[in-house]
């Protein structure tokens, strides 16, 4: 799977450029997906935040969010708490937990794009946040501590990791006991087509490496959370997705018709 992190890295790192050089030539005043370099299919990173939100915000961290939906919405942050963010792109969900958890409070931001990391700096000395820090690293191997955060959220990122299992093995061994896993991501309602599977330009679109909804909860289980839930949030149409040069008969079209969704998948590390 070599390939597909490469190419993973590539494309984000490009998404990051594109929005940095939109900023200078400030040529640029729509959503990440639709004038900085994506290929049209934007109904996944579609209205994930309230106006109120993206005004306490840089520019640029919203141009640069390609999530699936709104972790910051699924999880209480309290004053004084620790959080990380794995796969935090432009920063947008480490800025947004930041103002929650307070001064007090401390969020990191892991991701390996080096061009991703450059703008989330530039965003995080844009707003003045003084409770951040951005990691570079990979979500298989989280170079924190255990026991070391009371939350750790994701947007859209571990269905793009080749190993899911080392992934939530990690973000339980850097929790502490009693801490809560809450992230967003696409899930697919059964399995996928191999031939789907084989598509490196769905794998970095968030579909080919989705989970079904029994994976996500036997892998969280797995290793060692409780209190595993998982909600819908959207569901989406087949023509609404990346499926790259596949090109499925019309019964396959059928049997992937409304079966990928996004989620809120949560889960605690018990005490």
């Amino acid at each position: 799977m070599a390939d597909v992190k490469q190419a993973v890295r590539e494309r984000y790192g490009a998404i990051a450029a594109s929005v940095a050089e939109s900023q200078r030539n400030e040529g640029c005043r729509g959503p990440a997906a639709s004038c900085c370099g994506l290929d049209g299919k934007d109904v996944i990173s579609r209205e994930l935040y309230d106006q109120l939100q993206l005004g306490e915000l840089p520019e640029a961290a919203v141009l640069a969010s390609l999530g699936c939906g709104n972790p910051t919405a699924l999880v209480q942050l309290h004053p004084g708490e620790t959080v990380l963010d794995l796969g935090s792109g432009g920063g947008i969900d480490v800025l947004l937990s930041a103002k929650r958890v307070g001064p007090a409070g401390f969020v990191y931001g892991l991701d390996m794009t080096d061009e991703m990391l450059a703008l989330a700096e530039r965003n995080k000395a844009e707003a003045g946040a003084t409770n951040v820090q951005f990691l570079k690293g990979e979500i298989e191997c989280i170079p924190l501590p255990d026991n070391s955060v009371d939350v750790v959220i994701s947007n859209c990122v571990i269905n793009l990791a080749a190993d899911k299992g080392q992934v939530l093995r990690e973000a339980f061994r850097i929790l502490r006991p009693g801490g809560r896993f809450a992230v967003s991501d696409v899930v697919v309602r059964g399995q996928v087509p191999e031939n789907l599977r084989g598509e490196l330009e769905s794998w970095i679109g968030c579909i080919a490496g989705a989970l079904s909804e029994d994976e996500y909860r036997a892998m969280l289980a797995l290793a060692g959370f409780s209190n595993v839930n998982l909600e819908a949030t959207r569901v989406y149409s087949l023509d609404d997705v990346p499926i790259g040069a596949w090109q499925p008969s019309e019964p396959e079209r059928e049997q992937l018709e409304g079966k990928f969704i996004s989620a809120f998948v949560r889960a605690v590390k018990p005490r």
